[in-house]
């Protein structure tokens, strides 16, 4: 049975895993305290929270809530988590940033929407495109046969009788 304060800990861990859509794993050991601290300010630009846990309450919690087994695992050496519910590969960005510089902090996994990704799918999950982003390229895909007909109606709209001229007159012949 845990105590009172490793129970509040487990709750607000769990707390985290049911309101995050996406929880990345990561392995700070080796890192300074200024790069630690470096890349906390950097996931939260991103809006992502980022909190080092202990792996065992961690464990816990995961096996309270559900849906994290894959990533058990991984719960080895010293690890920090980065939880969040929109911008789902918004921490992949940040550590594939930071890693430019910076040997640490290394990927271990994360599970988004319910899926799992290993330690070598960071380019995979950093090359996702936002929710944003996603809705952007719909709705120009659904806005561009419009703009295109509208375009060709009002731009050759002297050819089209042009060519209706034509099509009448290959009819009459």
């Amino acid at each position: 049975m845990p105590t009172a304060e490793k129970r509040a800990v487990l709750d607000e861990i769990a707390e985290n895993l049911k309101k995050a859509n996406a929880v990345y794993v990561t392995n700070y050991s080796g890192m300074s305290v200024a790069d630690a601290n470096k890349l906390r300010g950097a996931f939260r630009k991103g809006n992502v929270f980022f909190k080092v846990y202990k792996n065992k309450l961690m464990k816990l919690a995961m096996e309270e809530v559900g849906g994290y087994d894959l990533v058990i695992p991984a719960l080895t050496e010293q690890n920090a988590f980065a939880f969040v519910e929109e911008e789902l590969s918004a921490p992949a960005k940040v550590l594939k940033d930071f890693l430019k510089e910076n040997k640490r902090p290394e990927f271990k996994a994360a599970i988004v929407d319910g899926d799992f990704y290993g330690e070598d799918k960071l380019e995979t999950l950093a090359a996702m495109k936002s929710k944003n982003e996603i809705i952007g390229d719909i709705l120009g895909l659904l806005a561009a046969p419009m703009s295109n007909v509208l375009g060709a109606l009002n731009a050759q709209g002297s050819n089209l009788v042009g060519a209706v001229k034509t099509i009448a007159e290959k009819g009459e012949n």
